[in-house]
């Protein structure tokens, strides 16, 4: 994905931010917990915090939180979940927090749209040394079999590389994190998934697709024949036709430590 690709993937989320806070799953605790393991202290930053998922993991687990969010309407619905957090509008491209003043920057499906070129050295800046940087990824377990075939009946827009358990490590370790010249400022990447799940019904999971970005850029036609495709095949296996079920997630971990 090119840098035009990705600033308009990235920025489509705050039209369907009410959805967003509605479908998207939590992070798995035992992910948040190994992410945060190395760092010295409980200050940590939710960078690009979106509607306040991963916010509000770390809140249940302890920490001291502050979230920083680009997108007005994404950054709304969290003040509206989580009114006690100090949340501030930014990017992690210039981040509104002063030097070293942070243990851990933690950021929740969010790492792939940042510049990391730009990005790293200002991450690097805010953290305390020997802080944590650390992306989380959940997505769907398509070593499930009816899980792998949603991933084909929806193609990769509705359910991307990213958004399998194949498909997040090589990308996510390979491209996004080589490549912030942080290789001068963060160690090696260190990879780890755990278990996760989320209660859906057929009609809530298509929801959830929905607000997925390559689903929100999609010319409309497009879009509702895709979320028909997805609807039709949840509709034909047993495990997800009749009521709610457990969709098989994992949580994917992505963490490096400040020089």
């Amino acid at each position: 994905m090119d840098q035009d690709e990705r600033l308009l993937h990235s920025s489509s989320f705050g039209a369907a931010a009410v959805a967003y806070a509605e479908h998207r799953p939590d992070y798995a605790r035992t992910a948040v917990r190994w992410a945060l393991e190395p760092a010295a202290g409980p200050r940590v930053l939710d960078l690009g915090a979106g509607t306040g998922k991963l916010t509000a993991t770390l809140l249940a687990l302890g920490a001291d939180v502050v979230a920083v969010e680009p997108d007005p309407a994404m950054l709304t619905e969290l003040r509206r979940a989580l009114p006690g957090v100090r949340a501030l509008p930014g990017s992690a491209e210039a981040i509104p927090l002063p030097d070293g003043s942070v243990d851990a920057v933690l950021a929740g499906n969010a790492m792939h749209w940042f510049d990391m070129a730009v990005a790293g050295p200002e991450i690097a800046r805010v953290l305390a040394p020997d802080g944590v940087l650390a992306g989380l990824w959940n997505v769907m377990d398509d070593g499930v079999e009816w899980v792998s075939g949603l991933a084909r009946v929806g193609g990769s827009a509705a359910v991307g590389p990213r958004d399998t358990s194949t498909g997040w490590r090589a990308e996510t370790a390979d491209v996004h994190v080589p490549a912030t010249a942080a290789a001068a400022r963060f160690g090696s990447p260190e990879q780890a998934a755990f278990p996760h799940g989320q209660r859906r019904t057929a009609a809530s999971l298509v929801a959830t697709v929905a607000t997925r970005a390559g689903m929100l850029v999609m010319p409309s036609q497009e879009r509702e024949a895709t979320l028909g495709r997805l609807h039709a095949y949840l509709a034909s296996r047993p495990e997800t036709a009749h009521g709610a079920f457990t969709l098989p997630m994992l949580t994917g971990v992505l963490r490096v430590r400040r020089l």
